[in-house]
């Protein structure tokens, strides 16, 4: 819970969206357009928010409950919190500029009485209580933790509609077995219009990890030669994430957080450093890189402790052509506490305490890094714990970057190892100024080693060159 009067920032709002489907959603209404009537006061946003049909929306969320956060809306969303609330919310987020929320001194009349019944303990009940009875209606809907049964009803609820996406994609699986790889790619067999249902469907099942691999399995076809192979490859990690979610209670409990996770069931990241175990250390920052789709950038970063050698990844967000708030420059070393996500391994965390400002990193110093084998070595260990995943940060020393008609690599002089460029990389630029660095000499390289080779972030020679 944030002070009185102090203003979320976007990674806080978005960790509250249920999927990633409510976050593209909520950002594409962080804008002032659509909302008129917004206000704030004390530990509540209020405002409506015109849509499809003749009436506005009406939006409250209560910021500082006695429960936690809770929302209110007379959408018939059934998600906690709806996208008009994850809208406003972002909308109020913004401090300055067109769609800031302006402060008020008191909320209107129909935003007072459900602040009042809610932070009285009655209202906010009898709102989940009725959210819950009629799914599909227009009436208010309260907040997910006023009513810990209501919680826990609809945590169940969403489990089942994820276990039916899982048994629905599994079947779209065996149907495209039965048919052959070959007619994914047949263009005569709709193209990806069947992709795009199935995919349509796990957003239905409250499933956003399932809905990404459905994507990812569309455009293997248009990957380039050898597309069957790879077909089959993620057919067979779809599959196996399936049956896992299908069997999650008979799974270990790391193996089951792991599980949970791939299909898009996540921690909030209040309850997270609320029950997780805080890992304090010296986390020196390894490289930053922002991806995003147009309504949406994500920015990662990556950091090691330079005590317990683990490393880690922060992840913020930032909607409707904000930058994400997480400000950590390369290089930079932090005393801090990080609280990692459940996981058979964890890599994803979130910051909590630090013990003071940032510090400069090591004058003239590389961090220390491993040899290719030792990379791959790593990878592969992180893989026999978590088969899904893409790939694992790692320090590179002393590599060369070298270009070359069937690709670029990363070579090492003294044992003639190598080890491709991920083919994703090659059209960015950071690859010329790599070499650039390089000067035909070893460097120091951070990024991450997958099995689409390896993917550069950062180099060193010697002073950190962000790429």
């Amino acid at each position: 819970m944030n002070p009185q009067g102090e203003r979320w920032t976007a990674e806080q709002v978005l960790a509250l969206a249920p999927d990633t489907a409510s976050r593209k959603a909520g950002g594409k209404l962080a804008t002032a357009g659509p909302w008129s009537a917004t206000g704030a006061c004390a530990q509540s946003v209020w405002g409506m928010c015109q849509g499809g049909g003749g009436a506005p929306y009406r939006t409250v969320v209560d910021l500082g409950g006695p429960t936690g956060p809770g929302y209110t809306c007379s959408c018939p969303s059934r998600k906690f919190p709806c996208k008009h609330a994850l809208g406003l919310l972002l909308l109020w987020a913004g401090e300055t500029g067109e769609g800031s929320v302006e402060e008020a001194a008191e909320p209107p009349e129909w935003a007072a009485a459900w602040l009042s019944g809610r932070r009285e303990g009655a209202g906010g009940q009898t709102a989940g209580a009725a959210g819950a009875a009629d799914p599909a209606g227009g009436g208010a809907r309260g907040a997910g933790t006023a009513d810990p049964v209501a919680a826990r009803r609809r945590a169940e609820q969403r489990a089942r509609r994820i276990a039916a996406g899982a048994t629905e994609l599994e079947q779209r699986l065996a149907d495209l077995l039965r048919d052959g790889l070959a007619a994914a790619g047949d263009d005569s067999h709709a193209g990806c219009a069947p992709w795009d249902e199935t995919a349509a469907r796990m957003v239905d099942a409250q499933a956003p990890g399932l809905e990404a691999r459905v994507r990812e399995l569309a455009a293997v076809r248009d990957s380039g030669p050898g597309w069957p192979a790879r077909l089959l490859e993620e057919c067979a990690l779809t599959h196996l994430l399936n049956q896992s979610y299908l069997r999650v209670e008979e799974l270990p409990p790391d193996l089951a957080a792991t599980t949970r996770s791939r299909v898009g069931l996540t921690t909030s990241t209040a309850e997270l450093l609320a029950s997780g175990t805080p890992v304090r250390d010296r986390w020196r920052v390894l490289g930053r890189r922002d991806s995003g789709d147009g309504r949406l950038t994500t920015r990662r970063v990556w950091l090691r402790g330079e005590h317990t050698g683990r490393m880690a990844l922060l992840l913020s967000f930032g909607a409707a052509g904000r930058a994400p708030e997480l400000v950590l420059p390369t290089g930079l070393v932090l005393d801090a506490d990080l609280v990692y996500y459940p996981s058979a391994r964890p890599l994803r965390a979130v910051l909590g305490s630090r013990y003071g400002p940032p510090l400069p990193p090591p004058e003239a110093a590389a961090p220390p890094g491993t040899g290719i084998p030792q990379a791959l070595a790593g990878y592969g260990e992180a893989l026999r714990d978590d088969p899904w995943l893409d790939a694992w940060p790692t320090v590179l020393a002393e590599v060369t970057p070298i270009p070359g008609p069937d690709g670029w690599q990363l070579a090492d002089p003294h044992t003639a190892a190598a080890l491709p460029v991920d083919p994703r990389c090659v059209d960015r630029t950071n690859l010329w100024q790599l070499t650039a660095v390089s000067g035909g000499g070893p460097v120091t390289v951070f990024g991450e080693c997958g099995h689409r080779g390896f993917a550069p972030v950062t180099t060193w020679d010697p002073q950190p060159v962000p790429l």
